[in-house]
């Protein structure tokens, strides 16, 4: 039977943009539409969380110090200590009924994050985009047709980008070259057309194996690098939305969840750590 512990009852309305950090120790991870970044220390259980001004998508750590964020219109740094957020670019580009969503660095330290069109009760349009964003600080549009980027994850050798449209169905595989981060060969992945299913936040074990959350299933489910599915575990909420490897030695996977201003689960929005009876990989810190 697998261990899964509710480590922070957090009743996030929207958690995602798991980041482990293993120089710190600690978990970042925010709450979209409770515009909040969150720093989870596992060894102290305390969650401090930090207010944004707008919402927030993802994060990463910096190498300089601080953090690189993806807030609705484009990426910043922050400070969490001064709480002072720095613009870095805000895409010309994007469209103005998207906001950035998921995102995270690949092996080499560039960040990536794609926008998600939320616009209710509109239609989804799928005009949504993925972004690179380089250490010299240029930023690229590198996918385009998206109705909610989702499910971003890098192979172990850095050559493979995992991208998923949560309102496509799909999640798509990429070659990527380590040495200038242009993508192509773009290839379906997992269709989960078929079971009516979608992939939200994502990661890559020590194994190479692909792990996704579905939201409005309750389900973390694991693929092979074919795309084949090898496991799945049911969460106790029913609205997962990302996972990421951590801990002292990257084998407890946390998961976090969502409320959507809908739910009453006793544990939607609660912050999860599963032993899955793997490990995982760190991720680097943006190199910028």
């Amino acid at each position: 039977m697998t261990d899964i512990l509710c480590v922070l009852d957090a009743k996030a309305e929207l958690g995602e943009g798991t980041f482990w950090d293993p120089v710190a120790g600690v978990l970042w991870w925010v709450d979209i539409w409770g515009k909040a970044i969150h720093r989870y220390d596992p060894a102290t259980g305390t969650d401090q969380h930090y207010a944004t001004p707008d919402y927030v998508g993802s994060l990463a750590p910096r190498r300089g110090g601080g953090l690189v964020v993806a807030l609705a219109k484009g990426f910043y740094f922050y400070d969490p200590a001064m709480g002072i957020f720095e613009r870095i670019v805000e895409p010309a580009d994007r469209h103005p009924q998207t906001r950035f969503n998921d995102g995270k660095t690949d092996r080499q330290g560039r960040f990536w994050s794609g926008t998600v069109f939320e616009d209710p009760p509109n239609k989804t349009e799928y005009v949504g985009a993925l972004y690179r964003l380089d250490p010299e600080l240029s930023c690229h549009r590198m996918v385009e047709g998206i109705g909610s980027s989702n499910g971003l994850a890098f192979s172990p050798d850095g050559r493979t980008l995992y991208f998923a449209d949560s309102q496509g169905g799909h999640v798509w595989a990429f070659d990527l070259d380590p040495a200038s981060g242009e993508i192509d060969n773009r290839r379906v992945f997992i269709d989960f057309r078929p079971t009516g299913g979608c992939a939200d936040g994502a990661t890559v074990d020590a194994e190479g194996c692909y792990w996704s959350t579905l939201p409005e299933s309750g389900k973390l489910c694991r693929f092979d690098p074919d795309g084949r599915l090898m496991r799945t575990i049911m969460l106790p909420t029913s609205i997962p939305t990302c996972c990421e490897f951590g801990g002292k030695d990257l084998d407890v996977l946390y998961v976090t969840s969502a409320k959507l201003r809908k739910l009453t689960d006793p544990l939607a929005g609660a912050l999860f750590a599963i032993d899955v009876g793997v490990k995982g990989l760190t991720l680097p810190p943006f190199a910028g």
